[in-house]
C-alpha cells in the first residue's frame, strides 16, 4: 500500500491493487488544486463533490457516485469547497 500527501497535506491517498488494476482512494479537503497526470484518470467521486475543468474546457461539477475521465499526459484543475472523497483508477 502506498501512501501519498500533496499540497502540503490537504490531499492525500492511500494506492491498492484492485480488480481494474492500480487506483489510490483519496481525500480532499476544501481548496483549489492543479494536479498532473502521467496516465489515464478515471476519477470517481465516493462523498461529497468536486469542480473540474480539463484541459481547454470550462468548470464542471462531478457529485457523489458520477466521475469524470482526465486524459494521460495532461494538467487540470480540482476544487472541492467541502471535505470531498474519490476512487482514481489508473489506466
Amino acid at each position: 500500500m502506498k501512501h501519498s500527501s500533496y499540497f502540503d497535506g490537504k490531499v492525500q491517498s492511500l494506492g491498492m491493487n484492485s480488480p481494474e488494476g492500480f487506483a489510490t482512494v483519496g481525500v480532499i479537503e476544501p481548496g483549489a488544486y492543479n494536479f498532473s497526470t502521467s496516465k489515464q484518470e478515471t476519477m470517481v467521486v465516493t462523498e461529497g463533490s468536486l469542480s473540474y475543468r480539463l484541459p481547454n474546457q470550462d468548470w464542471k461539477v462531478a457529485k457523489k457516485g458520477e466521475k469524470f475521465i482526465v486524459a494521460a499526459g495532461v494538467a487540470f484543475d480540482c476544487k472541492a469547497d467541502k471535505d470531498a472523497s474519490y476512487i482514481c483508477y489508473y489506466k
